[in-house]
């Protein structure tokens, strides 16, 4: 127990030993500054500067830009400016998509092409191509009477009632007489309405013009995107009167009835309905008279 003791007052005495540190001259030997320290002044030195050390290091890679030149720390600048990237990127990504649909849209209307087209079969149109010729129905003159009556209510509807907008529908886009009808089998997926020359033709439903200009085969043409998956096409027109990009509302002049490409004999309006990426007859939904 002594013995421990006496190790504890021999350590505690050479903390506390007093140290003289002089700093000399070295030519003359003339003192210039002097320290008294002990070994537990320079511990507690020694660890003081340590802790401030570690701490103003902490708070220049922390709150100074000094940490951008750290390697390992990124510059807060350059985490934005790559935020801002990934956000106009995935931006541009829709914006490439919606394009693609658009343009996917206009070729079909333009080349009348719908080999990669499969028709819905619950659709007006999937139903007539389903080819069910062979079976003959007698509805009942009470069933025939209420189909005619919901037929006449439904007529100029293009949407199911669960789907479509309130109030939704087609504006003529002009008037007139129709000599050429829809016609699948022809490849002529719309109707040809003739009416008075320099006739305004009108937007059929409120959208926004993704084409307009002018095709050797179908001259000046102005194509509508609306809702609903709904696109129409005005052709052989005379003149444009709104450009790609423009917001059109319904019965909106958007062109003047002309005669214009190859594929047409006379002033008439080539007017073509297209939903869901196929085309529709637009006079059971639009009444041109």
């Amino acid at each position: 127990m002594s013995r421990k003791k006496g190790e504890k007052k021999a350590i505690a005495k050479k903390l506390l030993h007093k140290y003289r540190l002089v700093i000399l001259n070295e030519d003359t030997f003339e003192e210039r500054i002097s320290f008294k320290l002990t070994r537990l002044n320079v511990f507690i030195l020694a660890g003081v500067s340590a802790i401030v050390l570690i701490v103003l290091t902490t708070l220049l890679i922390a709150f100074t830009p000094l940490r951008e030149y750290i390697p390992g720390y990124s510059s807060t600048k350059l985490k934005q400016q790559a935020q801002e990237l990934l956000v106009r990127t995935d931006s541009l990504k829709t914006v490439i998509a919606i394009n693609e649909q658009q343009y996917a849209s206009i070729r079909k209307v333009l080349t009348g092409d719908l080999k990669t087209i499969e028709f819905d079969k619950d659709s007006i149109e999937g139903i007539v191509a389903s080819g069910n010729d062979d079976i003959t129905i007698q509805p009942s003159k009470e069933d025939s009477l209420l189909r005619a009556t919901v037929e006449e209510q439904d007529k100029y509807n293009l949407f199911e009632t669960a789907t479509r907008p309130a109030d939704f529908a087609l504006f003529p886009p002009v008037k007139g007489i129709i000599t050429s009808g829809f016609d699948p089998a022809s490849k002529h997926y719309a109707i040809d309405v003739v009416t008075d020359k320099d006739e305004p033709v009108k937007a059929a439903a409120d959208g926004i013009v993704i084409f307009a200009s002018w095709t050797p085969d179908t001259g000046h043409i102005i194509i509508i995107d609306h809702q609903n998956n709904l696109i129409t096409a005005y052709k052989h027109n005379a003149s444009l009167s709104k450009k790609q990009g423009d917001l059109v509302k319904a019965g909106e002049v958007i062109a003047i009835v002309g005669n214009t490409g190859e594929l047409t004999t006379g002033p008439h309006l080539h007017f073509e309905l297209w939903n869901n990426g196929y085309p529709i007859n637009p006079t059971n939904y639009i009444d041109f008279k």
